[in-house]
């Protein structure tokens, strides 16, 4: 008979199944500090390992390297309770109220925090926690309460003991989490304390029964929040993202309750998807097909940090998990009775310098990253970037101005390692007639024609993102090879002169070509704010009209591109969590995140004489 004390029949249990273990999502839990020594509530990593997830305990630790390598090594981030925080981290002086507050915690939190927002990892904040939320993340806290709660908000009762009721808004995540896991039935010992008095067990739930130690509370959640549930005298009582991020938090202390337990299940699937999303970009290679960043090269900015004058630079892209753009050189189109130097801010001689200006600093930004980003040419060059650790910089031309009416000047570019040339931009050029032209040309010119043809020759990508209907279908019929939108939504969802019709996906279809979807709001959406949920819509629509071969993204960020749930290159992320959260397999997700454009390119490059 064992007695428990055989340590090698323990380890032949281990051992007798393989793998030794499942897979499980890594949760890292803040640790509180107190007389020297990091401590945490059994509560917290209980309710973690009872979840489904692995805790990992976070000392207060502010060194950078430290903060970075753990979150790197996380799938989700519990943000533990504990004592004030310092109102100095808030511009504020201490009130007379102020507790105990926790000097060796503040900064490492406030940190990790921020660090953990901009890599799109889940969390939950409780407690302390919902406040390190706030404090972090652009909101306000009350440095304490008495003033306004009629509530008792500190409770003398056990921790394990709901004294208090605070309302849910109904369309919140928060009360989704509990009507799901009430509907899910909850054990008998459970369910009753978790339904308020009266509350039947099929209605929607508004309501919890909840634990309460606090004298602060957030005041304000600022934007990336929003007050999902409040006690009866209006104290804040959770928070959740605007943002469509995984974050979510708490006054009370879920893990003391009986019934905290789906707070930190959300938690741990929440921290699942993240994990995939992940996964899927380590085995896939991501490519955004149109980013006009560059126009911002000359000013002085940092590419080698987070800049926040730019939504494309290493940081963002690393955060992101994003392999390779394609930068493009922005030609201004010019109005009647206007000069191309009109319109930029730096002194050239014309279209082709200031398209060569911005190739110049684009190779000069590289150079002095070489050790984490190259240019490429080619599909194969993507992927032996990626194989080596290294981010990848296409090149594009945004508008045909740039050859100045010269057949020749297209060899140049090709020289340079152009990748595709969108024909036209906002005006009509030498080449064709744009969406918002003047039908100068009925479509494509004879010049641009034979410019389509040399583009083939070259092996260059033709790029009809902007082209009128007109030149659209005047391309197709002129180019012997497909040709491409790099950032195209679709017309049956936002009726933008711009965007494609469906007869137009069906034709670019038809002859191999791919269509792009932009995550410029105008192009998305006519009335009201556009969302990721709007950048999904289109792209499920143009595979309705096009099949899974044909479609793509291309962000447009830095050219105004960028919509809540995918502001910059950190947060396309989420865009594989999207995709993952709508069942498509990763062999189409690969195709969608630049398989299917790389495939033209391909074709296009191979078929060069």
């Amino acid at each position: 008979m064992n007695n428990g004390f055989d340590l090698q029949q323990h380890l032949d249990a281990v051992y007798a199944r393989f793998p030794e273990a499942d897979r499980q999502p890594v949760i890292g839990i803040t640790g509180n500090y107190e007389d020297l020594t990091c401590k945490l509530g059994q509560g917290y990593y209980q309710s973690v390992v009872a979840a489904g997830g692995v805790p990992l305990i976070i000392p207060p630790v502010a060194d950078t390297d430290t903060i970075v390598n753990t979150l790197s090594r996380i799938d989700g981030l519990i943000l533990s309770g504990g004592g004030d925080f310092n109102p100095l981290w808030t511009g504020e002086e201490p009130l007379t109220k102020l507790g105990g507050i926790n000097k060796e915690r503040d900064l490492p939190e406030l940190l990790i925090t921020r660090l953990a927002y901009n890599r799109q990892i889940p969390m939950l904040g409780i407690c302390r926690g919902i406040q390190t939320l706030a404090i972090a993340l652009g909101g306000e806290v009350a440095q304490d309460i008495s003033d306004k709660a009629t509530v008792k908000h500190s409770q003398n009762a056990d921790r394990s003991e709901p004294t208090h009721t605070v309302t849910l808004e109904s369309d919140s995540i928060l009360a989704q989490i509990y009507t799901t896991s009430r509907s899910l039935s909850l054990s008998r010992s459970t369910e009753g304390r978790l339904l308020p008095a009266g509350r039947k067990k099929g209605s929607p739930l508004s309501s919890l029964n909840v634990n309460s130690f606090h004298h602060q509370a957030v005041k304000a959640p600022g934007s990336k929040f929003r007050v999902v549930a409040t006690s009866t005298d209006g104290i804040i009582e959770a928070i959740e993202s605007t943002e469509f991020k995984s974050i979510l938090g708490v006054q009370w202390h879920p893990e003391c309750l009986e019934t905290g337990l789906p707070l930190f299940q959300w938690l741990v699937g929440e921290a699942s998807a993240y994990r995939q999303a992940h996964q899927t970009h380590d085995r896939i290679l991501t490519l955004d097909t149109h980013c006009d960043t560059p126009m911002f090269f000359p000013q002085g900015i940092h590419f080698d940090q987070r800049d926040p004058k730019i939504l494309v630079d290493l940081q963002k892209m690393t955060e992101g998990r994003q392999d390779a753009t394609i930068m493009v050189a922005y030609l201004p189109q010019p109005k009647a009775g206007e000069k191309f130097s009109d319109n930029v801010s730096f002194e050239v001689s014309g279209p082709k310098a200031y398209a060569d200006l911005i190739f110049d600093k684009i190779e000069e930004i590289v150079s002095q990253n070489k050790a984490y980003i190259a240019l490429a040419r080619t599909p194969n060059d993507l992927w032996m970037n990626k194989h080596k650790g290294l981010k990848s910089i296409m090149l594009g031309i945004e508008n045909g101005l740039a050859l100045e009416g010269k057949l020749e000047n297209l060899q140049h570019f090709a020289d340079r390692g152009v990748v595709y040339i969108t024909l036209c931009h906002n005006g009509d050029n030498d080449i064709c007639d744009s969406a918002r032209g003047n039908n100068t040309h009925n479509g494509v010119s004879a010049f641009g024609e034979q410019v389509i043809r040399e583009m083939n020759r070259l092996g260059i990508l033709v790029d009809l993102s902007h082209g009128g209907e007109k030149s659209f279908y005047d391309a197709l019929d002129i180019s012997s090879t497909p040709i491409v939108c790099s950032h195209s939504s679709s017309r049956a969802l936002c009726d933008h002169p711009r965007n494609l019709t469906d007869d137009q996906m069906r034709a670019l279809a038809a002859k191999g070509g791919v269509a792009q979807t932009t995550i410029y709001y105008g192009f998305l959406k006519k009335d009201g704010e556009a969302t990721i949920l709007d950048v999904m819509a289109h792209l499920d629509h143009a595979i309705d009209v096009m099949g899974i071969d044909h479609v793509g993204l291309g962000t447009d960020f830095d050219g105004d591109g960028g919509v809540r749930g995918l502001a910059d290159s950190s947060e396309l992320i989420n865009f594989t969590r999207q995709l993952l959260a709508r069942r498509y397999s990763e062999q189409d997700i690969q195709k969608i995140w630049g398989g299917n454009f790389l495939r033209v390119m391909a074709q296009v490059q191979n078929n060069k004489l």
